[in-house]
């Protein structure tokens, strides 16, 4: 950490000259992580095996039952109803993919629309309400953990020094990058605005992203806490929309408004959807409850005491966010949502990129479950917290397994029985439920017409590759396949804009 700091007359989207005489630093250690302590670690090869015969051998009864009931080989079901077993296979086929379908789309609707109206309820409730101390303004100690963030970080920092806020430090944590970050970092260390924003910088051996944050939390001075990730841009007023919402005393979190900062492909447009319809629009829904279920690791305000009595960020799990906000939730922690604190990051440009991160987001968000599993069943640990665990349950391990079935068993069904115009109306179906919600969430959001356009394509294109993505990674989890962290190559769309 610097203990030395100097004066800058630099505008502040600039950084402070090289200084001559050296900084001083205090080395941070960190207890290093390692793949033995993560959640679902590595197997041995026995271990696997065995799952895989368990699982293979339960879905031998499951299909040797309905063969008993579709044959009847010894005529008991005959005897016992005096009726003739009268159901073919394919009417079985035909009358499964029926109440399948049915059961599909309510669940769908079911979903979308308690989702939009949830959220709707909070927009209002957020527009009409003020309610909020104005001079409520106290110091905030921002906290940037950077792993090979050496093109980002300096625009991060110059975002940061635009924020619209009387008083706060920025502390910078090198989590041992291999890249230029130190270097960079050290630049940047200073103070800024006739001394109301002061730069410091902590180093420490690489641990992972939630040693980094517990290493500059540790080291912070102010009872409020913003946690950014190394490549995020934040909106000027950031800090005031969130902290208003800390004059109630039972909350403990504030969860930003994520968006994709690089819009110049598809994939990267797609996913600037995704964060609008089916990211922020949860969160609006689950912060009218104040259970919001994960708090975003580019932009968190926390209050550090909701920290403490969750235990810290542990790095036994893949998702330290999911984790954090478990851990808050069933301390007795409120946590929302405020829609208008926005932070603009990177997003993969490319389709292999994102598989890598969204299979790490799944395996991480189901090892965060298993870890809290104690909640499922016993709701007087935390009511609200069980209420999460199921909502993340549904939404991680068996919506996407629901999506990709739905999807190839009706396209299966249409083409051997001839029922292809079915089909066009079921993708038709889903495409104005899309179209629907993105003309809410764009209006909402004020963002960007275009991206109304692309939900067209959004979930029979985009959302059905992600959910075969998380598919593959749940079962993987659930077999206990190894798996490193991996690390986003950053292109440096925020050093350019």
């Amino acid at each position: 950490m610097a203990d030395e700091t100097k004066t800058d007359n630099q505008p502040a989207s600039a950084p402070p000259a090289q200084r001559e005489e050296s900084l001083s630093r205090t080395q941070f250690q960190p207890v290093r992580r390692s793949d033995e302590g993560m959640v679902g670690p590595r197997e041995d090869q026995a271990v696997i095996v065995r799952r895989i015969v368990i699982y293979g051998f339960l879905s031998l009864i499951l299909f040797g039952i309905i063969w008993f009931f579709m044959e009847d080989p010894g005529g008991y079901l005959t005897r016992w109803t005096n009726e003739p077993v009268s159901l073919s296979w394919s009417g079985l086929i035909v009358y499964s993919s029926i109440v399948a379908l049915v059961l599909f789309l309510v669940i769908l609707l079911f979903r979308y629309l308690s989702l939009m109206n949830m959220a709707y309820l909070n927009t209002t409730k957020h527009t009409i309400e003020e309610g909020h101390d104005p001079n409520f303004l106290p110091p905030v100690s921002i906290i940037v953990p950077a792993f090979n963030e050496g093109k980002l970080l300096q625009s991060t920092v110059a975002s940061l020094l635009e924020m619209d806020y009387p008083q706060y430090e920025i502390l910078l944590v090198d989590d041992g990058s291999t890249d230029d970050t130190r270097g960079v970092a050290r630049e940047l260390v200073g103070i800024y605005r006739q001394g109301a924003v002061e730069v410091r910088l902590v180093e420490k051996p690489n641990g992972g992203k939630a040693t980094a944050l517990n290493a500059g939390i540790q080291v912070s001075r102010h009872d409020y806490v913003l946690n950014v990730d190394g490549d995020s841009q934040l909106s000027p007023d950031t800090l005031r929309k969130t902290i208003r919402h800390f004059v109630d005393p039972r909350l403990g979190a504030i969860a930003g408004n994520v968006k994709v900062l690089n819009r110049d492909n598809v994939w990267t447009t797609l996913q600037a959807l995704e964060y609008v319809e089916g990211l922020n629009m949860a969160r609006s829904a689950q912060s009218i409850v104040k259970l919001v279920n994960i708090i975003p690791g580019p932009l968190g305000l926390f209050r550090k005491q909701a920290i403490v009595d969750a235990g810290w960020y542990s790095s036994d799990t893949f998702a330290e966010d999911a984790d954090i906000t478990l851990k808050i939730i069933r301390a007795g922690w409120r946590v929302e949502y405020e829609p208008d604190a926005k932070s603009y990051t990177e997003a993969p440009d490319s389709i292999v990129d994102l598989l890598k991160q969204r299979y790490r987001w799944t395996r991480g968000i189901i090892q965060a479950v298993r870890k809290h599993k104690d909640l499922f069943f016993n709701p007087t640990i935390n009511f609200g917290g069980t209420i999460v665990m199921w909502s993340m349950a549904f939404e991680a391990l068996i919506w996407p397994i629901m999506n990709i079935f739905a999807n190839a068993y009706f396209i299966f069904i249409a083409l051997v029985f001839d029922m292809s115009y079915y089909l066009v109306y079921w993708w038709l179906s889903l495409t104005i439920l899309d179209l629907i919600a993105a003309l809410y969430c764009v209006a909402v959001e004020k963002e960007e017409a275009r991206l109304v356009f692309y939900s067209l394509f959004y979930r029979l294109f985009f959302i059905l590759i992600v959910d075969v993505c998380k598919t593959f990674a749940t079962i993987e989890e659930f077999l206990g396949i190894g798996m490193t962290w991996g690390k986003l190559e950053r292109i440096g769309s925020g050093s350019k804009q």
